[in-house]
């Protein structure tokens, strides 16, 4: 099985970018952030500028068939904190830079390649069930360590989950796996608004390159 989560772009810095002249500003004290990977990459979250910008494709409708596309609760699992956009822009300048946190996107790879929140890694919700053989690696991957069968989260790392949208059931499944697993909740947060609330701001898409 391919491993979809490419974890930890270690190092992430976060800083503002120089004020210039948009319309369509994140808050009024901020235009935009600018991000740098830790390879170097940069990165640049702000709100698309055209006014008659709109939504297309699967991100328009409204009424599909529940379920599987059900409203999902605005809290997931006791203990877990669900956050908005703004929220989710501090995570990655503050949390996420620092090295001691991890932006996760639980879609499945066909979606995550389609685009993403800058910063998100892809951790599918499916390879978080404790029927996948290679759960045990990935709860690894993100810091928990195991001896004598049992886990110990202390060092793991903390993570911020979302999917398509407070439609989709995938983060909140994700978070559940988490959970069941004995992920601290306080280790754990919920963006419910997903890629079509991030995408209905107008919020920069990254469009991964592998």
């Amino acid at each position: 099985m391919k491993r979809h989560f490419g974890l930890i772009a270690a190092g992430l810095l976060c800083a503002p970018v120089a004020t210039v002249a948009q319309d369509a500003r994140i808050t009024p004290e901020i235009a935009s952030k600018s991000i740098t990977l830790g390879n170097g990459e940069e990165l640049r979250i702000e709100r698309i500028q055209d006014p008659d910008h709109q939504l297309t494709g699967e991100f328009t409708k409204t009424s599909r068939a529940c379920p599987p596309f059900c409203i999902t609760p605005m809290t997931v699992s006791a203990g877990v904190e669900t956050v908005g956009e703004l929220e989710v822009v501090a995570y990655l300048e503050n949390a996420v830079a620092a090295g001691t946190s991890l932006l996760l996107d639980s879609r499945m790879p066909e979606w995550f390649v389609k685009g993403t929140i800058p910063g998100a890694v892809n951790v599918p919700f499916a390879t978080l069930d404790e029927t996948n053989p290679f759960r045990d690696e990935i709860l690894k991957a993100l810091g928990a360590r195991q001896s004598g069968g049992a886990w110990d989260f202390s060092v793991a790392k903390d993570l911020l989950l979302f999917s398509n949208g407070p439609w989709s059931d995938q983060a909140p499944r994700a978070i559940r796996s988490l959970r069941s697993a004995g992920y601290p909740a306080e280790k754990i947060k919920y963006y419910r608004g997903g890629m079509q609330v991030w995408m209905l701001l107008g919020l920069t898409v990254k469009q991964p390159t592998s």
